[in-house]
């Protein structure tokens, strides 16, 4: 099922959408409405690529709101963990996803190169982990920055500034892009 929603958030319109069966399998995102579109689309795509098997049904849902709430800070992601599938990801990207979720807490960042030691893998590993994420903002692969900047983010990077932004990581969010 396709749970979506759109929601004011330090005052900007949020669309989020959640694939969900018995758990989540897949949430993603956008500041506006054609990128939201797009961002269901390469999703739902990705996730059947991993065997998921995706309905695109639209189905109330509470997920688009607890989604939301951990945007604001309502909710801890680690309190949301629980929640997702882990349906088509990887044993490496389940491990990057879970240890991500449990030690680098709202309002915190971890470079690539320090998630990949504390992993014992690669930067690049890390990376590509980060970049094929299924469930961003829950696991908060926007906490993940490049050691001299703040890195890339799939699909766009303005929407890795908003979220460092309302959780307070100012120094961050200048380095390489202003919104």
């Amino acid at each position: 099922m396709l749970g979506a929603g759109t929601f004011e958030i330090a005052g900007r319109n949020v669309w989020i959408a959640v694939f969900w069966r018995k758990k989540i399998q897949g949430v993603t995102f956008a500041l506006d409405r054609e990128q939201f579109e797009r961002n269901v689309e390469r999703l739902s795509g990705f996730l059947r690529k991993r065997g998921v098997n995706v309905d695109l049904t639209p189905e109330s849902s509470d997920y688009p709101f607890l989604v939301k709430d951990i945007i604001t800070g309502k909710v801890e992601n680690t309190d949301v963990l629980s929640e997702l599938s882990f349906e088509g990801v990887t044993p490496f990207e389940g491990c990057v996803y879970e240890w991500l979720t449990k030690n680098v807490k709202r309002g915190s960042v971890i470079t690539y190169g320090a998630l990949a030691k504390a992993l014992g893998t690669s930067p690049r590993a890390i990376g590509g982990a980060m970049r094929r994420n299924p469930y961003p903002i829950v696991v908060p692969c926007h906490r993940v920055v490049a050691k001299n900047g703040i890195g890339y983010y799939t699909p766009r990077l303005d929407e890795k500034v908003f979220l460092l932004k309302i959780e307070g990581v100012e120094g961050w969010t200048s380095s390489k892009l202003t919104l």
